[in-house]
């Protein structure tokens, strides 16, 4: 750890905000990233990050310094979202952004980029909206070891520190993962490839 984050960390033990502002800078984009990629939902996951720096702020009395601040703040948005997660399994969730289901398929509400031309964009969506699928289809400690290593690019043991799981159940978490989500990805597109047939 950094001696200038020590001194932050010591700064907003002590109640000192803009130290507590300054500390937490550096990885807002990243817990915001981690809790939108778990979450799929913008809004959603503005509101969990900063719920996760609300926990941040009230338990820095508690933080030991025995691990990094890094992995310290990616194990509450961990946490964090996956308290969401337990939550929304027994409720049913609509959001606007949202893909619009039809009978023939579904339809993305907006497209991310005007430069693409239509089909572009349509395929390029589609293709996202598959993996996004996927991933979503996950199991919880899958879909975090998915997340932080091929989308966020954590290492093996960052990956360890943030779950708690040794090394070498991070590996082989992320290879089942994998594993399971190529499959998924083949049987889709095996399937789409038969509907187009007939």
């Amino acid at each position: 750890m950094s001696q200038s984050d020590k001194s932050l960390i010591e700064r907003s033990k002590k109640g000192d905000i803009e130290a507590f502002e300054k500390l937490i800078e550096d990885y807002q984009t990243k817990v915001f990233n981690i809790a939108f990629r778990m979450i799929g939902n913008y809004e959603d996951a503005s509101d969990l990050a900063q719920e996760v720096f609300l926990r941040v702020y009230k338990s820095l009395g508690g933080f030991k310094e025995q691990s990094s601040f890094s992995t310290w703040i990616y194990s509450i948005t961990r946490n964090v979202c996956l308290d969401e997660i337990r939550k929304r399994k027994n409720r049913n969730v609509i959001y606007l952004d949202e893909d619009i289901r039809l009978n023939d398929g579904d339809v993305a509400r907006q497209l991310e980029s005007r430069d693409d031309t239509p089909e572009e964009a349509a395929e390029r969506n589609e293709l996202r909206q598959q993996i996004n699928e996927a991933i979503n289809r996950l199991s919880d400690e899958h879909r975090m070891v998915i997340i932080l290593r091929d989308i966020q690019g954590f290492s093996y043991e960052e990956i360890g520190e943030i779950t708690g799981c040794p090394e070498g159940t991070v590996k082989s978490r992320i290879n089942r993962a994998r594993k399971v989500l190529k499959e998924m990805l083949k049987n889709r597109w095996e399937h789409i490839a038969n509907e187009s047939v007939k």
